[in-house]
């Protein structure tokens, strides 16, 4: 890399960690609970996905193992190609049926889930 790119790089770098912008990764050093272990202390987890804090509940635990165990690990593909299985329609028709609502599509992600919403009702106009 040319060494004025470099410094360009690293001065943009230094101005995002000024302004309090810069993002460190965080790794725990557990399962994910209410409270996780970070850089050897505990804390209480407010940041997660795991609401419920079912993540590392025994049963989940032992279902998940049970689901490995049948269908393997992954979908091996998106689902619009040939990611989905028996297993995702079966728990769409079974949240269907419990929410009341005409269907039910499952993501593997919040930030997936969001890409489906707003790619969908959103168009150019509303930039």
């Amino acid at each position: 890399m040319d060494g004025t790119v470099r410094q360009r790089l690293a001065a943009e770098l230094d101005e995002i960690r000024a302004a309090g912008l810069w993002k460190a990764e965080r790794v725990l050093e557990g399962p994910q609970g209410a409270a996780v272990a970070v850089g050897g202390r505990s804390v209480l987890n407010f940041c997660a996905n795991n609401y419920l804090g079912l993540s590392d509940d025994p049963r989940v635990v032992a279902a998940a193992h049970a689901a490995l165990d049948r269908w393997g690990y992954g979908m091996s593909s998106v689902r619009f190609i040939c990611g989905t299985q028996t297993i995702h329609t079966e728990l769409e028709e079974r949240l269907t049926r419990f929410l009341g609502t005409e269907a039910t599509i499952l993501y593997g992600s919040c930030f997936d889930a969001n890409g489906g919403l707003f790619e969908t009702i959103l168009g150019a106009e509303d930039g």
